[in-house]
């Protein structure tokens, strides 16, 4: 998949990796359980977005196949990305 369609993933991805970070440093510095699992739900949330994301642009490279290949290789493309959605729920 080209780059510059995963452009939003890949912003998401290092924001949840500055999240990450983030968590860490307060697990170090020992603050308070709530404001560690708050920021790690949204390091998490931007993780799934992320994912999502990803799998959209694949699913519409996917649908926008001219659809010359043969009905199993559809089939079978098609079974992977509903395991790639299933994943990240």
């Amino acid at each position: 998949m080209p780059a510059e369609e995963l452009k939003g993933a890949v912003n998401r991805l290092r924001r949840a990796q500055g999240q990450i970070t983030g968590v860490i440093g307060m697990i170090e510095q020992g603050r308070s359980c709530e404001e560690v699992v708050t920021q790690l739900a949204a390091a998490s949330r931007a993780l799934d977005r992320a994912g999502f994301a990803i799998i959209a642009t694949g699913l519409e490279h996917c649908l926008t196949d001219d659809g010359t290949g043969p009905e199993m290789e559809r089939d079978e493309m098609r079974a992977k990305l509903e395991k790639l959605f299933l994943s990240l729920a």
